[in-house]
């Protein structure tokens, strides 16, 4: 007679084991998301208050004459020292697209825009020569505190 015990899980213990795996995950993986658009959110504002800060320095330094703003988001990032690194100076940082527009010299707006809706992020931004960023695409957005 053999006395050897077998060793090992039978399939019953393996479909519960893979079970609650799958309601952890079920569970987990929303809040993950929402995590990464909240941080990419965040991001996305701290990257606004830089260009804000670094477009005020750009003019300020006043390299060129008249003193004015920069053409470009490549252009603060182009020069040495640089004002903003080279990644925000691409236009794309942390799942946001950053479209500067300077249709005067004494005037920019940058739109901050998630790269892909509602998974990089949801809500899109807005900052002019004020200071001030908004909520949504234009002037009108709300401001944020």
């Amino acid at each position: 007679m053999n006395n050897c015990k077998n060793r090992g899980f039978t399939l019953v213990e393996i479909l519960i084991v893979v079970a609650i795996i799958v309601v952890i995950a079920a569970i987990a993986i929303p809040n993950l998301i929402t995590a990464r658009i909240n941080a990419n959110e965040a991001g996305a504002l701290a990257s606004l208050k830089t260009i804000c800060i670094a477009a005020e320095t750009f003019r300020a330094a006043g390299t060129v004459f008249p003193s004015r703003y920069p053409d470009n988001l490549t252009e603060m990032s182009g020069v040495e020292p640089p004002f903003i690194d080279v990644v925000l100076g691409s236009g794309n940082k942390s799942g946001y697209m950053y479209n500067w527009s300077s249709p005067t010299i004494n005037t920019y707006a940058v739109i901050a825009s998630p790269q892909t809706p509602n998974a990089s992020g949801i809500r899109s931004f807005f900052l002019d020569q004020s200071g001030v960023v908004r909520v949504g695409n234009s002037a009108a957005g709300t401001p944020i505190e």
